[in-house]
C-alpha cells in the first residue's frame, strides 16, 4: 500500500471518530436521578385481630389468633400447638360470637396437662370462657359453666375473670333484682371455679362480716 493512501485512510478514520463524539456531545445520555420521596408503601389492615403467643415450656408454645370480616364478634379463632422437641403440631379451628379480649394458661386440675381459657366479649358487656385442655395429643374442650338462675338475678354484665393463687375468680357489680333498671349498686359478687378432671365446679365466695 502506498504511503499516500494510507495517509488519506488514517484520516478519514480520524474524522469519523470525530463525528461520532460530536454527535454524542449534542445528544448526551440522559442520567435520571432515583427519587428518595418515594410514596409510602399502603399498610395492609392486620388480618388477626387478636393474637397471642403461650409459652408452656422450652419447645412448647400455644398460639391464638382471631379472624372475621366485618363484624367484629363474629368469626373464628385458631389454637396452634407447636412442640419442636416431639416434632409434633396440632391445630384447632372454632367459630367463635365475641370479641376475643385475652388467652392465659392453667393447670388448675394439676395433672400435668395445660389448659387454655380463651376470654370472649360475648356482649357489650358481658364475658365468657372457652377452655381447652391439650392432652391424649389433642385439643379437649371443657364446658365452662354459665351463671345459675339465683345468680342471674343480680348479675347485669360487667364481669372480670381474675387469678389468684392458682385460682379462678368471676366478679361481677351485683344489680338489685327488684330494679328493673338492672343499675349495678356497690355490693360485688364473687364466684371461685375449680377444675375436677374435665368439669368445673363453681361456689359464691360471701363476703366477711
Amino acid at each position: 500500500m502506498k504511503l499516500k493512501d494510507l495517509i488519506l485512510r488514517s484520516s478519514l478514520f480520524a474524522s469519523g471518530v470525530l463525528l461520532l463524539f460530536s454527535c454524542n456531545q449534542e445528544n448526551p445520555e440522559k442520567i435520571v436521578a432515583l427519587s428518595s420521596n418515594r410514596p409510602a408503601e399502603e399498610k395492609r389492615p392486620n388480618p388477626f385481630p387478636f393474637y397471642k403467643n403461650i409459652s408452656i415450656r422450652p419447645g412448647l408454645n400455644f398460639e391464638v389468633l382471631s379472624w372475621g370480616k366485618g363484624k367484629d364478634s363474629v368469626g373464628g379463632y385458631l389454637v396452634l400447638m407447636s412442640d419442636s422437641v416431639k416434632n409434633d403440631y396440632k391445630s384447632l379451628s372454632v367459630e367463635r360470637k365475641g370479641i376475643i379480649t385475652d388467652v392465659w394458661n392453667m393447670d388448675m386440675d394439676n395433672d400435668g396437662n395445660p389448659e387454655l381459657y380463651i376470654e370472649l366479649l360475648s356482649k357489650k358487656n358481658v364475658l365468657d370462657l372457652n377452655v381447652y385442655e391439650y392432652s391424649r395429643n389433642g385439643f379437649q374442650k371443657i364446658n365452662f359453666p354459665p351463671l345459675s338462675s339465683s345468680m342471674k338475678k343480680y348479675y347485669a354484665g360487667n364481669d372480670k375473670f381474675q387469678i389468684k393463687d392458682g385460682v379462678l375468680f368471676r366478679t361481677f357489680p351485683a344489680v338489685n333484682p327488684a330494679d328493673t333498671t338492672k343499675k349495678p349498686g356497690a355490693a360485688m359478687k364473687t364466684l371461685r371455679y375449680k377444675l375436677n378432671g374435665s368439669s368445673f365446679s363453681v361456689e359464691e365466695v360471701k363476703e366477711k362480716p
